[in-house]
């Protein structure tokens, strides 16, 4: 294994941070010691994912680091629906959408940006994106603005949510095939084909079927790390006076979303922007079309269907995340300037939610 994290360090953290949550320690040490674990998780579940990209091609690299690393967050937000947190799921989702599309890309853009001026990408794949984008923005408003404005009754509302989940786990299903089948070719990364030209590209260390393993055991300790900070998220948020919207679309889901976060920098300072972007925008996409929505199914099935209805706040963080996402992206190149532009929105938000 490379020097990209110590695997000792790795394994210490996680079997402290079990030992924690099983031992009954404080709460902030429980924290504490799984924040911890989580960066250390993270950085192996990145690698892993790169290492998989390498052979299954950056597109499909990019969808399965959003997959995977949204297990983590399906399985904080189930354990939450369970216990009929659904404002708490709702704001964990608005943050992953807005983290994806402001922090993870922001940082990836910088920090790609800073080593090499200018990084480009496939500006066919940046338009769909952002037409996603848009139909999710709208998915998300259509039933807020029906409950606030007409006298629509609980029930209603729950139908309206199943119908719409629907139908955006279809849309995110036609484009599943439109772009992995249909027309793979012509969404592919403008770097992709060149990759392996380059002198100084190396082979990873890895082979295929230890890349896959290596994926799915960082992803089954990612959630487990993070199914244990989340325990202790309601004693440190009352210790520390946070509110549960900012804990939830913060705390929560940066914690979810770690490791999107170290893949897209990295991937991004290998100069393979297209992945980066794929990781970041598809995870939102992802998010939006299919995670929220299976969200709403699996909660009726437990016998209380949650809602699709977002607050106020919640809608104009996603819409703004989205505007200023897509019309960075739609060029197909980026900057370390237009990183550091999305890392400015995202404290203006967190500041804001942090406040409300």
């Amino acid at each position: 294994m490379k020097k990209w994290v110590s695997p000792s360090l790795l394994v210490i953290t996680f079997l402290l941070s079990a030992l924690g949550h099983f031992a009954g320690w404080d709460a902030t040490v429980q924290f504490g010691l799984s924040a911890l674990s989580v960066i250390f998780v993270a950085g192996f579940l990145g690698k892993a994912t790169e290492s998989v990209s390498h052979y299954a091609g950056q597109r499909l690299g990019g969808f399965l680091n959003a997959t995977f690393g949204n297990a983590a967050e399906l399985i904080i937000a189930i354990f939450l629906v369970k216990e009929g947190l659904f404002d708490m799921v709702k704001a964990s989702l608005t943050g992953s959408i807005i983290g994806n599309l402001l922090l993870v890309l922001g940082l990836s853009l910088f920090a790609g940006g800073l080593k090499f001026k200018i990084q480009k990408f496939n500006v066919s794949l940046a338009g769909l994106n952002g037409s996603l984008m848009i139909v999710a923005v709208i998915a998300l408003f259509v039933p807020a603005v029906f409950f606030n404005t007409h006298s629509i009754t609980v029930s209603d509302t729950k139908i309206l949510s199943l119908v719409v989940a629907g139908i955006l786990i279809a849309a995110y299903i036609a484009w599943l095939i439109f772009s992995m089948i249909t027309h793979k070719a012509y969404l592919a990364d403008v770097t992709e084909n060149t990759q392996e030209e380059l002198p100084h590209e190396h082979k990873p260390q890895w082979s295929k079927r230890k890349s896959i393993l290596y994926l799915v055991l960082a992803t089954v300790m990612v959630a487990f790390v993070s199914e244990w900070l989340v325990g202790t998220l309601e004693v440190f948020t009352t210790r520390f006076g946070l509110s549960e919207l900012f804990v939830g679309a913060f705390l929560v889901a940066i914690i979810g979303n770690a490791a999107e976060h170290s893949a897209a920098v990295m991937l991004a300072m290998k100069n393979k922007m297209g992945a980066a972007v794929e990781i970041a925008v598809g995870s939102s996409l992802q998010i939006a079309l299919f995670v929220a929505p299976v969200l709403v199914f699996i909660s009726y099935f437990m016998g209380d269907t949650m809602d699709i209805v977002f607050t106020i706040i919640e809608l104009v963080a996603i819409s703004v995340a989205v505007f200023i996402a897509k019309s960075i992206i739609d060029d197909g190149s980026t900057n370390w300037y237009e990183g550091l532009l999305l890392l400015v929105v995202y404290l203006i938000l967190g500041v804001s939610f942090y406040l409300v």
